[in-house]
């Protein structure tokens, strides 16, 4: 039975439609039976949309250094 940690795991490649059809399947069935997880891949699916209809916007430079800051410090720690 699939649970909904495992619903997650497969969640992008659901919505991205890479998923071979057997699985499709499987992950379709648990939303069905799950409100919960059919929230979560019903709201991400919207989202997607709504930023797909978007145009770029710029970070600006500030942001984008301590982003990029935040994320080494991230990646440093968990290769300890």
């Amino acid at each position: 039975m699939l649970t909904c940690k495992d619903f997650l795991s497969e969640l992008s490649d659901y919505l991205d439609e890479t998923i071979d059809a057997g699985s499709r399947t499987v992950l379709e069935r648990h939303i069905t039976e799950c409100p919960n997880c059919w929230v979560i891949a019903d709201t991400t699916r919207k989202t997607i949309q709504i930023y797909k209809g978007m145009e770029p916007y710029p970070i600006p430079a500030d942001v984008e250094s301590r982003l990029m800051q935040a994320l080494e410090k991230k990646m440093a720690a968990k290769q300890k």
